[in-house]
């Protein structure tokens, strides 16, 4: 293989790490568990195993030994990684009435799956999806508190 092709890769794992990083940092902005670094490095490493899936599938072309790679199970690896990962940034309370972290666990499955769209070479649905996710922290959250207080007045909380 040429270190060329090696290269390659490097591009959409930058471009993914800075996807995750935005992500991130709207994390990181308000104080959650798992922020810029973290989804950076989650979203850069579903990118590299996704490149490197690519890499080894078109090095075995080139050789004379059968080579059978699944990048379903690439994905599948990443996802029970980053669930572990997840799992880590979600607390309840003592009591048992409050679980904090849900978000952000999810945001860190979120950027995993942008990672593997950069990394499968769908740079545009990356950003797009990027954008949605974005809107997600940030509006709906918006939407979510003015909503919080109608529903706790007329006792639907």
């Amino acid at each position: 293989m040429d270190w060329i092709e090696e290269l390659r890769v490097l591009p959409g794992v930058l471009y993914a790490m800075v996807l995750g990083g935005v992500i991130g940092l709207e994390r990181e902005l308000k104080d959650r568990p798992a922020g810029f670094r973290t989804h950076m490095l989650v979203a850069g490493t579903a990118a590299l195993l996704l490149g490197l899936g690519r890499l080894v599938l078109e090095d075995g072309r080139h050789s004379s030994a059968a080579l059978q790679i699944d990048p379903l199970r690439l994905v599948e690896a990443m996802v029970a990684g980053v669930s572990f990962i997840g799992a880590g940034t979600i607390f309840a309370s003592r009591s048992g009435e409050r679980v904090q972290g849900i978000t952000t666990a999810a945001s860190l499955l979120m950027v995993a799956a942008i990672g593997i769209t950069v990394g499968l070479r769908y740079h545009l649905l990356g950003f797009a999806i990027t954008l949605l996710t974005l809107a997600v922290l940030g509006l709906l959250r918006v939407i979510e508190r003015r909503a919080k207080p109608r529903l706790e007045r007329d006792g639907n909380a």
